[in-house]
């Protein structure tokens, strides 16, 4: 069964490789690379491929926010938000993107869904199929484990292409590597 699984994860990979939208992926990019101070939102495991994104950012000296923490700024105008759900229905963060359109920042929305709530309202969406916690396509993983497993591997795969254009190396990742663990 172990390696059933393993299969299917691969054939996803392979259509994650095949299906990515380039000119959505160079948005963010750009969005990323003009972006005053950057917002990721997601619930349950969605958010915590936020928070793994989120701590590349960080790595690469990005001004980056987990919404919901103790220490998050306001958004503002100018901002990035990046929400992360897969059903693109999740009410926190339909909510924090609702808040953050209102504020005039700008919104990249990662979802399965392209014609969900959130996707209405983004600036940039980048579709990541996979099943999620609502969906009716079989596979073996539950739940939406495809989905957040697929939105893993292309966010830290953004994170090398902003390496490239960043000039940055995994040694100047690690200067700003946290050493208070």
């Amino acid at each position: 069964m172990l390696k059933d699984v393993i299969a299917e994860i691969r054939l996803y990979l392979e259509k994650l490789q095949n299906s990515v939208d380039t000119q959505q992926v160079n948005k963010f990019l750009d969005l990323l690379l003009s972006s005053n101070k950057i917002f990721v939102v997601g619930a349950g495991r969605s958010g915590l491929v936020g928070r793994a994104f989120a701590m590349r950012l960080a790595h690469l000296a990005f001004r980056v926010y987990v919404v919901g923490e103790t220490v998050t700024p306001a958004v503002e105008k100018g901002d990035l938000v990046i929400g992360i759900t897969g059903s693109g229905e999740t009410p926190s963060t339909v909510n924090a993107i609702k808040i953050a359109r209102d504020v005039g920042a700008r919104i990249v929305v990662i979802t399965s869904r392209d014609n969900s709530t959130v996707a209405k309202l983004a600036d940039v969406v980048i579709k990541i199929a996979g099943k999620t916690k609502v969906g009716k396509e079989k596979t073996l993983l539950p739940l939406g484990s495809i989905f957040e497993i697929m939105t893993l591997v292309f966010l830290d795969s953004l994170v090398v292409e902003l390496m490239k254009k960043l000039n940055k190396t995994e040694e100047d990742l690690k200067a700003y590597h946290a050493v208070l663990e």
